[in-house]
């Protein structure tokens, strides 16, 4: 029965692959060829995760990198189908910009941040990317705007102590 229940939690996580890498290790016999993967995993209502799986081949380490990226994932702030309040992410030279937008928009981001972003069930959005474009930068850095994010009536409570019905009066 455990078993069972197991299984159904694994199905409800959608995995995206961001970025394939070969590398290349060259040896006195020749080469070797070795693969990364850089995945997101989501379950479309506000978990996300992601990790970087490394095998010989490209499926071992697509699902190495799914069941890290599993162990890692964080809850994101959701506010309807949009985020709170705009927010920046930096890491490295890369830089993402998320702003929130009206219902019917859909998500208008760059494949990298679409994946992320698609995968925490966010559905209007705007986002912005500018400087490197690395895919390892671009995922760390929406991910770090992603933790910025914050429900309203919780940053509330945490500046005066009241519930967002008791600061409007």
């Amino acid at each position: 029965m455990a078993a069972m229940m197991h299984q159904n939690t694994e199905q409800e996580f959608k995995d995206r692959v961001v970025h394939i890498g070969r590398v290349t290790k060259v040896v006195k016999g020749g080469k070797n060829f070795s693969f990364n993967a850089l995945v997101v995993v989501g379950d479309e209502d506000g978990r996300v995760g992601y990790a970087l799986g490394k095998a010989l081949e490209v499926p071992a380490a697509i699902r190495k990198g799914v069941q890290k990226a599993k162990k890692g994932m964080e809850h994101v702030a959701i506010q309807g189908h949009t985020i709170p309040f705009e927010v920046w992410g930096e890491f490295g030279s890369s830089r993402v910009m998320l702003r929130p937008a009206k219902p019917g928009t859909g998500v208008i981001a760059g494949a990298t941040v679409r994946a992320i972003v698609e995968s925490a069930g966010i559905r209007d959005i705007v986002t912005k990317c500018y400087g490197s474009t690395n895919p390892h930068n671009v995922v760390k850095a929406t991910f770090e705007a992603l933790r910025m994010l914050e429900m309203p009536d919780r940053i509330l409570e945490r500046r005066f102590g009241k519930s967002q019905d008791e600061v409007q009066k």
